[in-house]
């Protein structure tokens, strides 16, 4: 029997099952992007697929914390990150 694993969202700071999370991998030139294979090598990072949490990851160096050095959002982050938020 396997146990569910868990992870704390960047944006909201919820403790949710890994399951239900994105992961966010910063690439070696320090720019994150949406890893969604679950399996790039790097240091990752979790935030909930919705618009309220990944504008509260992008704000105020969220990312630069959770990854432990300077972050910037990859081009494919950002463009994951915009469709979210003209959704509503």
């Amino acid at each position: 029997m396997t146990r569910a694993v868990f992870r704390t969202c960047i944006g909201c700071r919820q403790v949710r099952p890994k399951s239900v999370l994105v992961r966010l991998v910063r690439q070696a030139d320090g720019r994150v992007g949406v890893d969604w294979s679950g399996r790039a090598p790097g240091r990752g990072a979790y935030v909930c697929p919705g618009r309220t949490c990944v504008e509260a990851a992008l704000k105020r160096g969220r990312l630069a914390h959770a990854f432990r050095s300077e972050a910037e959002g990859a081009p494919d982050l950002l463009a994951w990150a915009q469709s979210l938020i003209q959704r509503g």
